[in-house]
């Protein structure tokens, strides 16, 4: 069965995550794989990168699907976007790739993106795509915090409860954090990058920083928690709205062809 690796962007805000619900709750899963359904009739199982959480957005998720007939990739994007509409989500690439090809497994690298727009005003063509602050977080003692946290480590304050990986050892190549003013406010984004992530882990990280830009906690805390290996040690998750999966990397570039 020719297999096709897809880039997928979608506000996550209607959707209760990635994965498809046995309770029948909308996910971008589901979505994706009923407009597979109305191209060729049958179950479709398709799988992704990253199984983002309820409320939270993607760019660059990448998911492969393998299908009965073979398709030129631009038509089936085309015809794959006319079936997901009204919702939104939308496929931005289309590649025909080979069975050794697996969207979840053989990805080197995952990045996401963390919105934070600093303002009192209340959001109007932003809102549910940040997490509004009314009071400014210094950036560079976030940057202080953010660099007891790059390389190895046992992540484990830093992972839900229920997260499913076998090991809370994991390598993060990096956590940038610039900040643009505009009249009114600034926004703020944190971009990490790693092989992989825990479950919770980037809105962990996120929340934890937010206290040390508010001055909540010194910097050095964040090592401290790091250390401390326990999930009460933990700052407040930051909220779902502002966080995008932006990029799936792979030995090979599915859609540099």
């Amino acid at each position: 069965m020719p297999r096709y690796a897809l880039r997928i962007e979608y506000d996550g805000g209607p959707f209760c995550g990635w994965q498809r619900q046995a309770d029948g709750q909308p996910s971008v899963q589901q979505a994706v794989e009923e407009a597979l359904q109305r191209l060729e009739p049958g179950p479709h199982r398709i799988h992704a990168a990253g199984r983002t959480d309820a409320g939270v957005h993607a760019t660059g998720q990448v998911a492969h699907a393998d299908l009965a007939r073979a398709w030129e990739p631009f038509r089936l994007s085309e015809a794959l976007n006319w079936h997901l509409k009204p919702a939104p989500v939308a496929v931005t690439a289309c590649a025909r790739v080979d069975e050794s090809f697996h969207a979840r497994f053989t990805a080197t690298g995952r990045g996401y993106l963390y919105r934070i727009v600093a303002r009192r005003a209340p959001l109007t063509h932003g809102r549910g795509l940040a997490w509004q602050l009314r009071n400014r977080p210094d950036p560079e003692l976030m940057r202080e915090g953010a660099a007891h946290l790059i390389g190895r480590h046992d992540f484990t304050t830093f992972r839900s409860v229920m997260c499913q990986a076998q090991s809370p050892v994991k390598t993060l190549d990096e956590i940038t954090i610039a900040e643009t003013a505009f009249p009114g406010g600034s926004e703020i984004r944190f971009t990490l990058r790693a092989r992989s992530f825990l479950h919770n882990q980037v809105r962990s990280i996120i929340g934890t920083l937010e206290r040390v830009g508010a001055g909540a906690w010194p910097p050095e805390k964040v090592a401290q928690a790091l250390e401390a290996r326990d999930r009460a040690a933990c700052g407040p998750v930051a909220p779902p709205q502002g966080l995008y999966l932006t990029e799936a990397t792979y030995p090979q570039d599915p859609f540099a062809q």
